[in-house]
Parts: structure tokens; sequence; C-alpha cells
């Protein structure tokens, strides 16, 4: 188990340096096991931070995302956090100011993450695959930016199926509904 250990550090310690070495725009530290986000990393990427545009975390097992993570990668245009345990996320999201795209499928929502209604640049919001069942549609309507919400996979109340363009600016993806049983 030491040794599998040791291997996911060092793979995660040669994409870091990898990243910070070519001046890349980009981390992806997608698949590495992460419980959390690795402290020091902050360190390692301090002179780069400004200029790292996409970061994924991807299929890793974390359970939060902290507030020192937003604010330390506050340049951030994408943000992959597909298949974690996250089931919130810090009111700090909402200084990413050009954060474009944001992916949560895969997680443990309960509620739509209402901080991102207010992230000003945000295009598209993938929450796709989890239990959300309530989404705050007049906020959702007010973020002039954004242009496609996926919901698919979520057991979303049927008030939602209602909203239709010109209501929604945006596409709003769901799964077909079910038929109802015959008695």
């Amino acid at each position: 188990m030491h040794k599998r250990m040791g291997e996911a550090v060092a793979r995660v310690a040669r994409k870091v340096n990898d990243t910070v070495e070519n001046k890349r725009d980009s981390l992806d530290l997608a698949n590495c096991k992460l419980m959390t986000f690795p402290v020091g990393i902050y360190k390692a990427m301090r002179s780069v931070t400004e200029g790292i545009h996409r970061i994924s975390l991807a299929n890793n097992e974390l359970k939060s995302i902290t507030s020192r993570f937003v604010t330390t990668f506050s340049q951030l245009r994408e943000l992959n956090l597909a298949g974690n345990y996250l089931h919130r996320l810090p009111e700090e999201i909402t200084s990413l100011l050009h954060l474009r795209a944001i992916d949560l499928s895969r997680n443990r929502f309960r509620r739509f993450p209402e901080p991102l209604a207010t992230v000003p640049a945000l295009e598209t919001i993938d929450l796709e695959e989890n239990e959300i069942a309530e989404v705050p549609t007049d906020k959702l309507a007010s973020m002039a930016l954004l242009r496609s919400l996926n919901l698919r996979a979520n057991p979303v109340g049927p008030e939602l199926r209602l909203l239709v363009r010109p209501l929604v600016p945006f596409d709003l993806l769901l799964s077909p509904e079910e038929p109802i049983p015959e008695a």
C-alpha cells in the first residue's frame, strides 16, 4: 500500500513540476486518488498561479474544495471537479471572475450550488449525476452569460421541466421523463 501511495505522490509531483517548469496554463491532477488538494502544491506553484486557467481534479476522492484553493487560483477559466464526493462549494467561488465552465458531474450535490449563480462569466455548468431536486430558477435566469446547464440524471422536480425559452436564455439539459407506471 505504501508503494502505491508513493507512486501517487510522485505522479502528482511530476504533473505539478511539469506545469511550473513549462509555464503551462493548465494543471491536470485527474485520477490521482486525492482526498484533499495537497497543501504543498500552493508553495510549489506560487510563481505560476496567476497563469493557471484550467484545472482538472476529476475522478479523485475530494470531499471539499477550500477557500484557499479558490483564492489561490483566481484566474481560472475552467474547473473540472467531476467524479468526486463534493456536496458544496465555498462561498469564495464567487470571486472567480473569469470562470467560464465548471464540471461538477458525478458528485454528491443535493442542492444547486447557489454561489455559482453569482459567478459573472459562467457560461457552462455541468451537474449531471448528482442528487439535485430543486434549482433556484430565478437566480439562474439572471445569469447573463449562462449558455448551458446540464442537470441530467438528477431528481429535479417537474416544475423545472416547464422552464423553456425565452424564460431561460440557456440550454437546460434534463433526462427524459420516466413514464408513469400503470396500476
